[in-house]
């Protein structure tokens, strides 16, 4: 039966390292990673905005200290897309090993920029519903988190054009000696740039002359909505992806390269707008409830595979020293939910009675959570905390303050112990098996 699993279970791990490491994921995943604290700076700005000030404060005195919340909101949140686009083409330009990363920042945001409406609509009087066409303006609808996957597709194409560009020796203008590096590197790209920027401003022009639209509404349409469809109409698609994702970290791969390319933009993006609406006093939809907060407040618990649990059962439950000896040292970052000391050194990789509670319990816990949050006995998540955030803390932080939350989370930790402790004493009946194996084949050499 080993024989046959483990070409299996290598060809996986290739297949999905591959997925990983392409060039083009890798850099998403890294913009995405780059601009985590934007987006934790800005949760934290409207959890201080929408819970706390009102708290202390009303009427105009709450609208003038809200000023500072709203003005980290309005450079995060409102401005998100615009920073994505430039990230996008640093982190591609670093993972292709390009010399001017910075060149293609400014490739990356110009390019989104011209791909953007020159005339938008706008409502001057609500009860009229009357509107005007304004030139000149930019719609947050484009430059925030709407625009993210604009950011992302328009980013990577203006980029990868700037880049082959500029590998032809014929564009590039070349000073002589005596020129300062940064100057002479500015005329290298400069023709590369030039043409990249018009053919992304050719490609604009047409759009609006033969269809009377724009990129951004294109990829709003057809890239962007269907890919928020299939993470919110229920957690399978979620799940079917952290399963995977986890399965992957049991063979020694992490599990971002799997999740951190294929769902976290897009459940990155759900949260986001969650916070969004929550700033502006809206009702979060049902369909963005399935978010990353879900993942990383609920069923990341201690880390991937909510191994934080399996260390509390270690120190309640086993006798196994060397078991108990990884728990004492594991426990202190796995309260901040990073869990590699117990990946490697409990170990779960290549484990598998752990195998079956790590991969299983974050997909009970994605689903139940989901559950409880469309039947409306816990609220959405509509703040992102840091990932490194303690259990029942960040129930709390991300739900605004939801008790319910906590408790639920209190709920989660009993369940997920229940479950890891059979597997756990399958696990140590295992190892005490093959030590005397080993004992008996000494003995016998």
């Amino acid at each position: 039966m080993e024989e046959k699993a483990s070409p299996f279970l290598d060809k996986f791990a290739e297949v999905s390292a591959k997925i990983g490491n392409q060039v083009h994921l890798r850099s998403l995943r890294d913009a995405f990673a780059t601009m985590t604290p934007v987006f934790i700076l800005a949760g934290i700005a409207v959890l201080i905005n929408n819970v706390v000030f009102p708290l202390f404060l009303a009427g105009d005195a709450l609208v003038s200290v809200q000023y500072w919340g709203n003005a980290i909101t309005l450079g995060t949140i409102s401005f998100s897309a615009i920073l994505l686009a430039g990230l996008v083409g640093y982190c591609f330009a670093r993972n292709k090993r390009f010399d001017d990363q910075i060149a293609c920042v400014v490739v990356g945001i110009a390019s989104l920029v011209i791909m953007m409406p020159q005339t938008v609509t706008v409502t001057i009087d609500a009860t009229t519903k009357a509107t005007a066409d304004v030139k000149g303006a930019f719609l947050t609808t484009s430059t925030g988190i709407n625009g993210l996957f604009a950011a992302i597709i328009i980013g990577l194409i203006a980029t990868t054009i700037f880049i082959k560009l500029s590998g032809v020796e014929k564009l590039k203008v070349n000073l002589g000696e005596g020129v300062p590096p940064a100057v002479a590197d500015s005329f290298n790209v400069m023709f590369p740039m030039l043409i990249t920027l018009s053919i992304m401003a050719l490609a604009s022009a047409l759009l609006y002359n033969l269809f009377d639209t724009n990129l951004l509404a294109l990829i709003a349409a057809g890239v962007t909505a269907p890919l928020k469809d299939v993470m919110n109409s229920g957690p399978l698609a979620v799940i079917i992806i952290y399963t995977f994702a986890n399965l992957l970290f049991c063979l020694g791969i992490h599990q971002s390269t799997i999740s951190g390319v294929l769902a976290e933009p897009i459940l990155t993006i759900l949260i986001v707008d969650n916070m969004a609406t929550f700033a502006a006093g809206g009702t979060i939809p049902a369909d963005h409830y399935m978010n990353m907060q879900i993942i990383n407040t609920f069923a990341l618990i201690g880390g991937s595979g909510c191994t934080l649990m399996l260390l509390a059962d270690t120190f309640l439950f086993s006798k196994n020293k060397a078991s108990r000896d990884i728990a004492k040292l594991s426990v202190l970052p796995g309260i901040f939910n990073i869990n590699e000391p117990v990946i490697y050194g409990y170990p779960i990789v290549y484990n598998l009675p752990l195998i079956i509670p790590f991969a299983l319990i974050p997909d009970i816990l994605i689903a139940a959570t989901y559950g409880l949050t469309c039947a409306g006995l816990i609220s959405p998540c509509v703040v992102l905390v840091p990932w490194t955030t303690p259990v029942f803390i960040s129930g709390f932080l991300a739900t605004a303050g939801d008790f319910r939350a906590v408790i639920w989370q209190v709920v989660e930790v009993a369940l997920s112990m229940a479950i890891y402790l059979p597997f756990m004493k399958i696990s140590e009946k295992v190892q005490a098996r093959q030590l005397e194996n080993a004992v008996e084949d000494a003995v016998e050499e």
